[in-house]
């Protein structure tokens, strides 16, 4: 989980390649309308967020019933939010890629195409809640770095 440009896709997909499991991006559950309104630079509010974190919550209760293996990336900036993921706290982990303003910025403004702009970075730091009981990592660093630091604090069935 982090704001944009945290690394949440590239680490997510190194991390289920490594772990053998597989990857899901949460921006793949938006509905057209919030990737229209994010696209021209518009932020999301807690209602526009309503369909995706329903729809996100019932995948997660699917992989947990099915044993599916998933790593998400997924921005889940609000406790709030955490809250509505956090399906089965036994088998639910939150890892934060904790990254500065100016390193989400540089990243977001080389992407080529995605729907997230540039000026909705400073929107998603004003919107973060850090979170308590999340494994926090530093997202500046390589993602084979923060994938060394992860795996020792993965138990061995995630």
């Amino acid at each position: 989980m982090g704001v944009a440009g945290a690394g949440k896709t590239t680490v997510g997909r190194r991390l289920a390649e490594t772990i053998h499991a597989d990857f899901v991006d949460a921006d793949d559950f938006h509905p057209p309308a919030n990737i229209e309104k994010m696209s021209h630079g518009l932020a999301l509010s807690d209602d526009d967020r309503g369909p995706w974190l329903d729809a996100l919550s019932r995948a997660i209760d699917e992989w947990l019933r099915t044993g599916r293996r998933v790593v998400l990336a997924c921005s889940a900036l609000k406790a709030k939010y955490r809250v509505a993921l956090r399906r089965d706290p036994q088998r639910v982990l939150f890892v934060y890629l904790k990254v500065s303003p100016e390193v989400a910025r540089e990243r977001v403004a080389r992407r080529a195409a995605h729907f997230m702009r540039g000026d909705l970075v400073e929107n998603q730091f004003d919107t973060l809640e850090e979170p308590g009981g999340a494994i926090v990592v530093d997202g500046s660093q390589t993602p084979e770095e923060i994938i060394g630091r992860l795996l020792p604090l993965l138990p061995a069935d995630r």
